[in-house]
């Protein structure tokens, strides 16, 4: 396979305590929340996706904010709260989407119709990876792990995900089908290896990583929430939100690992602040 081409795309940003990307393995959910801490020590972080332009097809990976989080694209406490519908998720990270930042606003400055889009490959269903679905709803697929909705369908993860970001569209769930990774679960995406999903399970149990592999063996790995930077996996860095702290360590290993071999050309974090967006060609 050749002449692919990986477009980094940022939609917005994130705004969150420094403890929930890289709060380490001490820490839990409430310290990563940042509730109680001021909100000046705040971080704001990019919200990357990534269009895959590809032989057998258009691909994205994830989809950023939806327009309804920023309706004039400024910083709208009300509008968020209403698009995310918790004021919970509000008080952990806020959102802002700058005009012409949502998912379909760039594609369309690309002139690629969100109709056009052959599968979008939903990493996960956290807010800043799915809310903006309503954005490119009339996509052709919706792929995401069978892992990953069973476990947004626990009962204890109610405040954490909202079907409503998805209830839209009807997803495709697939369960893993080849052997890749740290746990031995990864999905052939397009039958031939050059699009592996690959289960990166500890920040969620249904996550994956994108691996984008070249005729001549080399590859990009777009490892989501796997870790928020690079600075995760060169320094070992799990982040606060967590569903397994003993896997997300074995899966960011693994992303060090994958990163530091000779055939890797990209390594990216959806949340890295010093990524800028750029095109990949492989």
């Amino acid at each position: 396979m050749s002449n692919i081409k990986i477009h980094v795309l940022h939609t917005g940003a994130v705004c969150a305590a420094p403890d929930l990307p890289f709060g380490g393995d001490h820490c839990n959910a409430i310290k990563a929340s940042g509730i109680f801490q001021p909100r000046k020590n705040r971080l704001w972080l990019p919200v990357s996706v990534y269009l895959i332009e590809h032989p057998k097809g258009i691909f994205l990976v994830d989809t950023g904010w939806a327009r309804a989080m920023s309706p004039e694209g400024e910083f709208n406490k009300k509008a968020q709260i209403k698009s995310l519908g918790s004021l919970v998720l509000y008080e952990v990270n806020q959102g802002q989407v700058p005009l012409g930042e949502c998912v379909d606003e760039q594609l369309a400055a690309m002139g690629i119709k969100t109709s056009d889009i052959d599968a979008v490959l939903l990493t996960h269903l956290d807010c800043d990876h799915a809310n903006g679905i309503a954005q490119v709803k009339d996509a052709k697929r919706f792929v995401v792990a069978a892992d990953e909705v069973r476990f947004a369908s626990k009962l204890t993860n109610k405040v954490r995900y909202n079907k409503a970001w998805w209830n839209m569209v009807e997803l495709d769930e697939f369960e893993w089908n080849d052997d890749k990774g740290p746990f031995g679960k990864s999905y052939d995406f397009l039958g031939d290896g050059s699009i592996q999903l690959v289960n990166i399970p500890g920040h969620a149990d249904g996550l994956f990583a994108v691996k984008v592999v070249a005729d001549d063996g080399r590859f990009v790995l777009l490892f989501s929430d796997g870790g928020y930077a690079a600075k995760s996996w060169q320094e070992q860095i799990t982040s606060g939100i967590a569903a397994d702290k003993e896997q997300q360590k074995a899966s960011l290993a693994w992303i060090r690992d994958q990163s530091l071999d000779p055939l890797c050309v990209e390594s990216l974090a959806n949340h890295d602040p010093d990524v800028e967006p750029h095109v990949i060609e492989l």
